[in-house]
């Protein structure tokens, strides 16, 4: 055994003690973590404004502070950008992490003193957890490589900024540098397609054990290695053991990753975003991930129809019950306040609190009331995958509004690593398991007010390609899973492999 996963063991076991306490206290460590943040933000600007001496606990919390996406905390975060002391959060921060909004453009979202323990001990813990519950340690001894945005940092006044992971780059424990890949010069190449070269060449040769990333990123990865080889990954890196992702959800990748590697692994899902990181795989016996109650964040739980609601119900941790769809609102040691993440969630298990997620407040199509998420179409495109052989790359829904008699549907972009061989066949059972997960989209289609869905075959890479063209291939970027209107759809029409007649926009 070498030195690093022997001293790795122990520590493994306390702090899976420690998590394991802590997932008996959730809810009481979630109202003391309320006092806390009112008590801090009491002196801030934002906590003026707001009265936040006054609040006692979650009702008047929710009289009082409303809840924002980034937008309305964009007068805020300028007066921070300007260098102003004491906006959202004691004193200043000490990083803006900058990510890109499906509505806002680019966001820059506080990460303070406080807060940037649990983006760097969050994942730590996730390992932790797998190594005291499965005994493997052994894979800290070897190579390890994080795919991830540039660690190049700008300033904007006076503050570091860049992407969050770029971000948690420079925060990597000592110990691990040696084991940590790509180099940090290679990491700083911003261009994707160089940079993916440059990660193959700097880790082919070497003992990888544990490899993380999002996973379309990861996936490109690995047919740069098989390309490059004509090798399977676990020929490649017969040591590799352990595969960390994130960043959307892992089901509709999980089959052509692993038969890209040759092997079973082991999967460790994570929840992190750039305004914290919310949950991770504690166990990979159970479904979902565990909830960070702990960690200087205050959840609070939406219904998911309620969120663009002038009063929506605001459930405290306590309150929520499984299965139900829930917009995730979170209050920080960064300093935001009621934050609408956009993403949502659903629980799988209230003892402890796991959680899987299930897509996001904007991605969907409702355009004619029948409010699909992604969480049901990407259930019916896994189940009909499998029952009819096919292996999917990437897809993405919109809605196809006829002008004519013709009525309307839904139009399902898909790129196949291999097509089923009854493409007909496909789009019937497609469209009966989503039917079978949205009773809305099933009255819809059972009174002939939509036609059964219509899928249409992007070209290999095509996904790509369009990444591409909108400068978003690489780093922590992804495709959504739906859109309520046209914008991908249309520019995806370029890389369909047959030519589709009559397109116009959802406008």
């Amino acid at each position: 055994m070498k030195i690093k996963s022997f001293l790795a063991k122990p520590f493994a076991g306390f702090v899976y003690k420690q998590i394991q306490k802590s997932m008996k206290t959730a809810v009481t460590d979630q109202e003391r973590i309320l006092q806390t943040l009112i008590k801090t933000g009491t002196k801030t600007e934002f906590g003026k404004e707001h009265h936040f001496e006054s609040i006692k606990n979650h009702e008047d919390f929710v009289r009082q502070v409303p809840i924002r996406d980034y937008e309305d905390f964009r007068k805020y975060i300028d007066k921070i950008k300007q260098g102003k002391h004491n906006i959202l959060w004691k004193g200043v921060p000490i990083y803006l992490a900058k990510t890109s909004g499906t509505t806002s453009g680019v966001k820059y979202i506080p990460i303070t003193k406080d807060s940037i323990p649990n983006h760097i001990n969050t994942a730590r813990n996730a390992l932790l957890c797998y190594m005291a519950k499965t005994g493997k340690n052994q894979f800290s001894d070897g190579k390890m490589i994080f795919l991830s945005g540039s660690p190049e940092l700008e300033r904007i006044g006076g503050i570091p900024t860049g992407r969050l992971s770029g971000i948690v780059n420079h925060h990597i424990p000592r110990y691990l540098r040696a084991n940590q890949l790509p180099t940090f010069e290679t990491n700083c190449i911003n261009d994707w397609e160089e940079k993916l070269e440059k990660i193959v060449d700097e880790t082919l040769t070497e003992r990888m054990t544990l490899i993380s990333g999002i996973p379309p990123w990861m996936q490109m990865y690995f047919d740069a290695l098989v390309a490059r080889t004509g090798k399977k990954i676990k020929d490649i890196f017969p040591e590799f053991s352990v595969m960390v992702q994130g960043g959307v959800n892992f089901e509709p990748y999980k089959a052509k990753l692993l038969e890209t590697i040759g092997k079973p692994i082991d999967t460790i899902e994570l929840f992190p975003a750039s305004e914290g990181f919310f949950a991770f795989q504690d166990d990979l016996t159970q479904q979902g991930m565990l909830l960070n109650t702990d960690s200087g964040i205050y959840f609070e739980f939406v219904p998911a129809a309620e969120i663009s609601s002038k009063t929506p119900t605001r459930l405290t941790l306590g309150e929520v019950k499984m299965g139900e769809n829930y917009a995730m609102v979170v209050s920080t040691n960064a300093g935001l306040w009621a934050y609408n993440l956009g993403d949502t969630v659903k629980f799988v298990s209230l003892n402890p609190y796991r959680l899987v997620v299930t897509g996001r407040v904007k991605h969907f199509i409702s355009a004619f009331g029948e409010h699909v998420i992604a969480e049901e179409v990407e259930a019916a495109m896994m189940k009909s995958a499998t029952d009819l052989g096919a292996k999917i790359t990437e897809f993405t829904v919109a809605p196809y509004i006829s002008k004519s008699a013709m009525k309307s549907y839904h139009e399902w972009f898909v790129e196949f690593e291999q097509q089923p061989a009854d493409m007909e066949a496909f789009e019937e059972s497609l469209n009966a398991n989503l039917c079978q997960k949205n009773i809305y989209y099933d009255d819809l289609i059972k009174g002939n007010i939509l036609q059964p869905l219509k899928v249409r075959v992007v070209e290999k890479n095509g996904f790509i390609h369009y990444m591409k063209s909108v400068g978003k291939l690489g780093g922590q970027n992804k495709v959504p899973r739906l859109s309520n209107d046209r914008a991908i759809a249309d520019q995806l029409m370029q890389w369909v492999e047959n030519t589709v007649p009559e397109r116009i926009t959802n406008s």
